[in-house]
């Protein structure tokens, strides 16, 4: 995808990686970027940062994302780049109680299904546009400490897998960005990203980047930290040997 001259619409991009995100869009040439969080006032300092559009949604919510997506059409014409960014980190196995289960799969998960039922249909009209979501390489090995966590970015994956399979053909490119460490809110208080971090902790700014060069690919799966390509091959080759090598980390952390 080049970004000139594209309509995009960027959740989650108050701070951290979606602030970054909107920022490099416009300056690849994004003719508008709609800044959309929670935090309402965070989303409208950073659209009048770049000559955007803020607005406060809940992604939680399908009717304000549905309300996201026609506000973001009616006044600046067809989304060419969905970018479903928000997400939610909480910590514990099993044992977390139901409600913070809930949560977590409603912004993590249920989000990018709203996404992708609101903005889907007009790209599907007009034979072409873009899903990006962003999920984390906890998705595709696992987070240590945070059974929600790796749960729902699995689920995330295996959302935009199944949008590519099915929309591939049909003018719809999908790509899915997945992270380990990046110095954002979420990372806030972990002394080098915590076990996230055992490769390091990337900038949001560099992350951006990433992202420009994994949408001009048109790239599935779009990874920051490169080495968890080499960590997959290593999971898939020796299942056993890899949740092996999981628990010493566990144990290095001295987490569960």
């Amino acid at each position: 995808m080049d970004l000139s001259g594209k309509h995009v619409v960027v959740t989650g991009g108050a701070n951290g990686i979606g602030r970054a995100m909107c920022r490099h869009f416009v300056a690849q040439g994004a003719r508008r970027v709609v800044v959309a969080d929670l935090d309402e006032a965070g989303a409208r300092e950073v659209a009048a940062e770049i000559g955007g559009l803020g607005l406060g949604v809940d992604v939680a919510d399908e009717g304000q994302v549905r309300d996201l997506v026609s506000r973001a059409q009616t006044t600046g014409g067809p989304i060419d780049l969905f970018c479903s960014n928000a997400g939610i980190a909480t910590a514990g196995g099993v044992e977390v109680v139901n409600e913070e289960w809930q949560r977590i799969w409603q912004i993590n998960v249920m989000a990018h299904i709203y996404a992708a039922r609101a903005v889907l249909p007009s790209m599907l009209e007009r034979g072409r546009g873009y899903l990006l979501s962003t999920a984390s390489a906890a998705g595709l090995l696992s987070q240590i400490g945070s059974a929600p966590y790796s749960v729902t970015k699995h689920a995330a994956i295996g959302l935009a897998e199944a949008l590519a399979i099915a929309h591939g053909d049909q003018g719809i490119r999908v790509s899915v960005l997945c992270p380990q460490a990046v110095r954002t809110a979420m990372t806030a208080g972990l002394e080098g990203g915590g076990v996230a971090g055992v490769d390091g902790m990337l900038e949001p700014e560099v992350v951006a980047e990433v992202v420009v060069q994994g949408l001009a690919d048109e790239r599935f799966l779009i990874l920051p930290h490169p080495t968890v390509a080499d960590y997959m091959r290593r999971k898939v080759d020796d299942y056993d040997r890899w949740l092996s090598g999981m628990r010493k980390l566990q144990q290095r952390y001295r987490i569960g």
